[in-house]
């Protein structure tokens, strides 16, 4: 199936320079949130305990507040979770001198003091270290960094040296551009974020060897013409597969993002984002570096 008809020219190439300015000072404020606002850690990474809980009734957080004031909790942060009116709560501690099963019963016994022991439901608890969450933090952010090197590295292999840096180049894009996203939303880092950011450089390389797999046929056939008017050739023959296996990806995305619940949802807005932005790289980022490199048109 053809969306996009045969023969189609788009001169993607010629805004090269345009999006190379406009992805530069994206990913530019990107990095300057990162290292001013900073992300946000999740429980994984920061450590601490995090309990989720979820209301039959309206509560407000002073009334949860108060309930826990009978055991000492340390610090404590409650923050609402889900949809508006779902009486789903977040709470966020410090780490405590008790074992997360004996908070568990503390905290039950507390809430159901205060509102009844049918009218919640402690739905999960999970407990991190903080020498484990650093570990796991300096773990995470290293995966993803070998993983787009790994790439860069198979596309130079398969293809040549030029075609691997400039996968490396939109992947990095790719990566900075979801967690700007991430920043902006102020969702949470965790090991969910990691996994969705490892995603994204599957998804995104695989529309990059496509296309630079078509580039390098095309260099072969095509003999007429310019190293520049066959990557936009390339990128036009391989329009049609982009648009539609991106397409359907991201209809399922945005079902899960809008459907599948406040835990799966980060996941989902960054795979969304991710993906976007993957196309976006491939055919702005990547391909205009393999032009960059070269130095003189195909022979004629």
């Amino acid at each position: 199936m053809e969306i996009i008809k045969p023969g189609l020219n788009i001169p993607f190439t010629r805004y090269r320079k345009a999006a190379l300015i406009i992805s530069t000072i994206v990913n530019l404020a990107v990095l300057i949130m990162l290292f001013t606002k900073g992300p946000i850690l999740g429980v994984d990474f920061a450590g601490g305990t995090m309990m989720h809980l979820k209301f039959q009734q309206t509560v407000t957080i002073p009334e949860i507040r108060q309930a826990f004031e009978k055991i000492d909790l340390g610090g404590s942060v409650i923050q609402d979770f889900g949809q508006p009116g779902a009486n789903e709560y977040l709470v966020r501690l410090d780490q405590t001198p008790v074992e997360i099963g004996v908070l568990g019963e503390q905290v039950r016994k507390a809430l159901s003091d205060t509102f009844g022991a049918e009218k919640f439901e402690l739905r999960r608890i999970e407990s991190v270290g903080p020498k484990i969450g650093e570990d796991l933090r300096r773990r995470g952010a290293l995966s993803v960094v070998v993983a787009t090197i790994m790439m860069g590295v198979y596309i130079w292999f398969r293809f040549e040296l030029r075609f691997g840096l400039g996968a490396v180049i939109a992947l990095a894009h790719d990566i900075l551009i979801a967690v700007g996203a991430l920043l902006l939303a102020n969702y949470e880092f965790d090991l969910t974020i990691i996994a969705a950011l490892l995603t994204i450089i599957g998804f995104s390389v695989n529309d990059t060897v496509v296309i630079c797999d078509r580039i390098r046929e095309n260099m072969r056939k095509i003999k007429r013409q310019t190293l520049e008017g066959i990557i936009n050739t390339s990128i036009n023959e391989t329009l049609s597969r982009t648009i539609l296996t991106t397409g359907t990806t991201l209809l399922v995305l945005l079902a899960l993002y809008l459907l599948g619940g406040a835990v799966i949802r980060p996941f989902a807005f960054t795979l969304l984002v991710g993906f976007i932005s993957g196309v976006y790289s491939t055919i702005f980022i990547a391909s205009p570096v393999i032009l960059m490199w070269e130095k003189k048109p195909v022979k004629r």
